[in-house]
């Protein structure tokens, strides 16, 4: 998702390259190697193999921790190995990890795909290494099973909320608000007010999934309410129908909607055309991931500095907090023979210094989850208020971090709420009806 350009240097000279070092070399995989198999792990020979899918930000983020790891342990030499992305990389991960012939390391995500490849039978529990200790709780609750931690993030954190225009605040005297009650205040003082939209909505072609921000993003306030919420929706005890906290979000969807606050183009609208609007003051809130701050750098970088940042309010003003998305991490096989090389090359990833060569080596989009680690002081406004939430220790992850339980038909669901199609308790039972096939494929007990 992340554009190549980076949003802030700190390192003079600092230019982001993808895969050419002289520590490193580069091996391309496609399906049809990874089925027929190529070289694994080589640590004996000072080589450490490191298999990462083909997306310009995890090539920018290795490229810098390779760089910097490589001058400081010259004698070594990383192989990279490029996988596909989507469901073509995911079956690629599965496959050798089930035949035994995956590289040293491996780069995949946290959260429910990460349980999805039985990390009990095929990666090597890092709970007991003593870098794990600076790897931040919430982070670890994205890669645990039971005791056992199994991966040390490469990345930033991802904020789920709303972006605003900071210019349309300062002029109708608005504040950020810390209730939900204050949100729909601000949303009527800008419909009063004519000229913007007080919601962007974008439901355009391929842009369905950005209706989904108003109840993913709400996992925090749900936690706030339910703090089990999540072990009882994975066992089936707790559904959203039935949880006040959890359909909360489907009724804000509802009401933004009814309250007449979307742009009149919601329908056509695309994710772009949504950052677009939102750059040049056409609406003044965006419900969205912070990830959408790098696509605005990429087209228009001067906007960044006129765009701020808060987590979906709750009910609380006292516990305003933020709901995020956890980065990938890296994976030690169970069928690596030489661990100790990786496993420092994972203690390098889990410090300070391995954040340092992430910022100067790619884009700024929010906190790392190391302890220690800082972020540049001149990041967007945006990204200085995402990393307010994580000092205030007011975090905690989306609901695919905790659970494997996510039905596949979420975005048409509240592409529906939204637009007035499907009322928010119908569209609450059925996304809980939704979820059931995937629960029972996935083997969970109660379903």
């Amino acid at each position: 998702m992340f554009p190549t350009r980076p949003l802030r240097r700190t390192a003079a000279g600092a230019t982001p390259h993808m895969y050419s070092s002289a520590g490193v070399a580069v091996v391309a995989l496609s399906a049809g190697l990874a089925l027929t198999g190529c070289s694994t792990g080589g640590g004996d020979d000072g080589t450490l193999n490191i298999l990462i899918d083909n997306s310009e930000a995890t090539g920018q983020l290795m490229q810098a921790l390779v760089d910097a790891y490589t001058e400081a342990n010259p004698d070594v030499e990383i192989e990279l190995e490029l996988r596909p992305g989507g469901s073509e990389g995911d079956n690629i991960v599965k496959t050798r990890l089930q035949t035994g012939d995956m590289p040293d390391l491996f780069f995949y995500n946290s959260g429910s795909l990460l349980q999805a490849l039985a990390p009990d039978q095929t990666l090597v529990d890092l709970a007991g290494e003593s870098y794990m200790d600076v790897v931040t709780d919430t982070f670890k609750d994205g890669v645990s099973a039971g005791d056992a931690l199994y991966g040390v993030p490469v990345g930033h954190a991802v904020g789920g909320g709303v972006l605003y225009d900071l210019a349309a605040y300062e002029e109708l005297g608005l504040e950020v608000p810390t209730t939900w009650d204050e949100f729909m205040a601000n949303n009527q003082a800008i419909l009063d007010a004519g000229g913007r939209a007080p919601v962007i909505q974008t439901y355009g072609t391929e842009s369905a999934w950005t209706s989904q921000l108003f109840v993913l993003a709400d996992n925090y306030n749900v936690l706030a309410a339910e703090p089990d919420w999540a072990e009882a929706y994975t066992a089936n005890e707790k559904h959203f129908a039935d949880t006040p906290a959890a359909a909360a979000g489907f009724e804000h969807l509802q009401e933004v909607a009814e309250a007449g606050y979307l742009n009149e183009d919601f329908a056509s609208l695309t994710y772009n055309e949504g950052l677009a609007a939102l750059a040049a003051g056409e609406g003044v809130h965006y419900p969205m991931l912070t990830t959408a701050l790098t696509e605005i750098e990429a087209t228009d970088p001067d906007a960044l500095d006129g765009i701020g940042f808060f987590a979906l309010p709750g009910t609380d003003a006292a516990n305003a907090g933020l709901t995020t998305w956890l980065p990938g991490a890296l994976y030690l096989p169970q069928s690596t023979e030489d661990q100790g090389a990786a496993k420092d090359f994972l203690a390098f990833v889990a410090s300070t210094e391995g954040c340092d060569a992430q910022t100067a080596g790619a884009s700024v989009i929010g906190p790392y989850f190391i302890e220690g680690c800082t972020v540049p002081e001149d990041v967007p406004p945006a990204v200085a208020q995402l990393q307010s939430y994580f000092d205030s220790g007011l975090t905690a992850p989306a609901l695919e971090f905790l659970s494997p339980v996510k039905g596949p038909a979420l975005e048409q669901i509240t592409v529906e709420v939204g637009s007035g199609i499907r009322t928010a308790a119908d569209a609450a039972s059925l996304y809980d009806e939704d979820v059931k096939k995937q629960a029972q494929q996935l083997g969970l007990e109660g379903w």
